[in-house]
């Protein structure tokens, strides 16, 4: 199964990569897609099978991909696992926020949201209207 984005996806999107990210984002490229259809299967619906019939649907599962390989890129790797943490040097000091602190690489709720995938239902009963 193909990746649902590429090395040039992501520096048309989103920025240029040294080759350190390069090497990187090549390697995750193929897990993010596993995990966006991990994703999709357990809701029982086959992101392949939507990308195939609507290219709408192909660009957004790309633009997630794409997000998803930049979040991880964007996590300093040496850093020690929290959310939030502060350097001082003098009198100067910067805080920081970490948008992966742990590490794990994983869809935010925002982008099951995106890909349809947070839709609240009873048995099989669609309560957001429309079909899959």
């Amino acid at each position: 199964m193909a990746d649902f984005a590429t090395i040039d996806d992501i520096i048309a999107l989103k920025r240029a990569l040294t080759s350190p990210e390069q090497e990187r984002a090549e390697a995750l490229l193929p897990v993010v897609s596993s995990i966006i259809r991990a994703a999709g299967d357990s809701y029982g619906f086959s992101i392949d099978d939507k990308v195939a019939s609507d290219t709408n649907y192909a660009n957004l599962v790309k633009a997630v991909a794409v997000d998803v390989v930049m979040r991880e890129l964007n996590t300093p790797g040496g850093q020690m696992p929290a959310t939030q943490y502060t350097e001082s040097a003098g009198g100067m000091s910067q805080s920081y926020t970490l948008p992966n602190s742990s590490g794990a690489i994983t869809l935010w709720p925002s982008d099951k949201k995106r890909l349809g995938l947070s839709r609240q239902k009873i048995g099989s009963l669609n309560l957001m209207g429309g079909c899959r």
